[in-house]
């Protein structure tokens, strides 16, 4: 387990180049934290760090899943039943993919042993990231 506290905005998207540097096929890493904690943002710093910063990388709340050739970037927000998770390409993508999921907890079955769980919490003005 690592703890990183970050200041601010730019502080969490350093962290954020530097923990996709370490990323690479296939892989999960689960993004947990409450709404407005920068689960979304430290995902498109990951995918801009391995794609290019010109990427665009608009939230997967709507889309549930957004594909970057090799990257998934999930969002299980709006999922109601695990059954549909098949169907979204979850299990292809895991078994592929880097793949960033947003509000994992529903996919918990799904999640193979080595899923880097990260979880984000308010820290002051701040971000407290918990790896495991």
């Amino acid at each position: 387990m690592k703890e990183y506290l970050l200041n601010n905005i730019d502080e969490t998207r350093t962290w954020a180049r530097q923990f996709a540097e370490k990323l690479s096929a296939p892989c999960v890493v689960a993004l947990h934290g409450d709404l407005g904690m920068g689960k979304s943002e430290i995902a498109r710093t990951i995918i801009q760090t391995m794609r290019g910063a010109d990427t665009v990388v608009p939230s997967p709340t709507f889309t549930i899943v957004q594909s970057y050739d090799g990257i998934s970037h999930f969002d299980l927000y709006r999922i109601e039943d695990a059954d549909e998770l098949v169907e979204v390409g979850l299990q292809h993508a895991i078994e592929n993919d880097i793949t960033l999921i947003e509000w994992p907890e529903i996919a918990n079955d799904m999640l193979p042993a080595n899923t880097i769980h990260v979880h984000i919490t308010q820290h002051g003005d701040g971000r407290r990231i918990v790896v495991e």
